[in-house]
């Protein structure tokens, strides 16, 4: 009995705990609008006579913030809802899967190999300092070579949570920080002068860069930190469970 009893005694706290979640979570849930919206349309169709039949409720719209349920965008031509500037070029729309580019750059004759040993430089500088591309707010980067014509091209997908000027400004910063020299220099009409030149960087890349005409997510408009918090939690879970056992 006497070996038993901290883990029952263990257990009782977790229960105790996870009541006391369950209503924290409840209240919340009650206190927000959207709850309240519920439980107004619950009450409506119980007060509603048999023989009145409630009108459905409309579809509900997918608003940034709402994660919950999946999204996708189509895209006007040109890869915006309206011609608007930014402090270098056109101000492309934040999607169900945040911010991003496809930049699309034709390879200097001979440097195809120098472009996939970056690759490996790019490797090895994350491996050696995880949090090295921090600044840039990715969510994912690829980088494909192919060819058209006995011509190689090289483009540059990559999905992050800051706009696409502030993306090319922390860039800049983050070679000169790091003293990295950019993949870019591989590519036909990058400015040799690039290097602290951020205007004449984004001229490059609003210049090669391919709009996607429709964007999907399945948990829309999550940024990489949101994700990363709820995957600790998700752990920290797991792991007090386990200590349960």
């Amino acid at each position: 009995m006497s070996q038993s009893q901290p883990t029952s005694t263990t257990r009782r706290s977790f229960l105790g705990a996870a009541t006391v979640a369950t209503a924290a979570t409840a209240a919340t849930l009650t206190a927000s609008p959207i709850a309240q919206g519920e439980q107004a349309d619950k009450i409506k169709v119980a007060q509603t006579p048999a023989e009145a039949k409630p009108t459905p409720p409309a579809a509900p719209v997918v608003k940034q913030g709402d994660w919950s349920k999946p999204a996708a965008m189509a895209i006007p031509k040109g890869g915006a809802f309206k011609q608007e500037q930014g402090r270098y070029g056109l101000i492309y729309p934040r999607t169900p899967a945040n911010y991003g580019f496809s930049i699309l750059a034709k390879v200097k004759p001979g440097r195809e190999t120098a472009v996939r040993e970056y690759g490996k430089t790019i490797e090895k500088a994350v491996a050696d300092a995880p949090d090295l591309l921090a600044p840039l707010k990715l969510h994912y980067l690829r980088w494909v070579l192919f060819e058209i014509e006995g011509d190689t091209y090289f483009m540059y997908q990559g999905i992050f949570d800051t706009d696409f000027d502030k993306y090319i400004e922390d860039a800049v910063a983050l070679f000169a920080s790091t003293g990295i020299i950019t993949v870019f220099t591989n590519f036909e009409g990058f400015p040799e002068n690039w290097q602290g030149n951020v205007p004449a960087i984004n001229k490059f890349f609003h210049e090669h860069q391919c709009p996607s005409f429709l964007e999907y997510a399945e948990y829309p408009y999550a940024t990489a930190d949101e994700v990363k918090k709820a995957l600790r939690v998700k752990s920290a879970m797991s792991n007090m469970l386990d200590q349960m056992q």
